[in-house]
């Protein structure tokens, strides 16, 4: 498996459970899902994501119980470097930019933006 990370909307949705929630079967990732899917739905997108080795399932009884094989930060890391090289021309600093510039951001996150962005400086002197 490489170290890109795709996932749809409902994989992200599905990953995002067994993140939260640790190991789980079908049902309770369903229950635990924001929107109705039906059972079959649920399980097909598990087997999805077994075949692209983001999870794997443990044989319990008669059910499996699914389990996250990528770390959440890593699927962020991978989502954002696609997003960043996809619609920022690979310009983290334009990614940046954009999200300063929405000014959808507090005080306080801008603060600890500014604090983010003075330690990195200092780290790479």
């Amino acid at each position: 498996m490489t170290n890109d990370i795709y996932l749809t909307d409902r994989e992200a949705d599905v990953m995002q459970v067994l993140w939260e929630h640790g190991p789980s079967v079908v049902n309770e990732v369903k229950e635990k899902l924001a929107d109705d899917l039906a059972y079959t739905t649920v399980l097909t997108i598990l087997r999805t994501l077994e075949q692209k080795g983001y999870v794997k399932h443990e044989e319990e009884g008669r059910v499996h119980r699914y389990f996250a094989t990528v770390k959440e930060d890593a699927a962020r890391k991978s989502a954002l470097q696609h997003l960043t090289g996809k619609l920022f021309k690979g310009s983290a600093e334009l990614l940046f930019t954009h999200l300063v510039s929405d000014k959808k951001l507090s005080a306080d996150q801008i603060q600890r933006m500014r604090e983010l962005l003075a330690s990195t400086g200092k780290k790479e002197k």
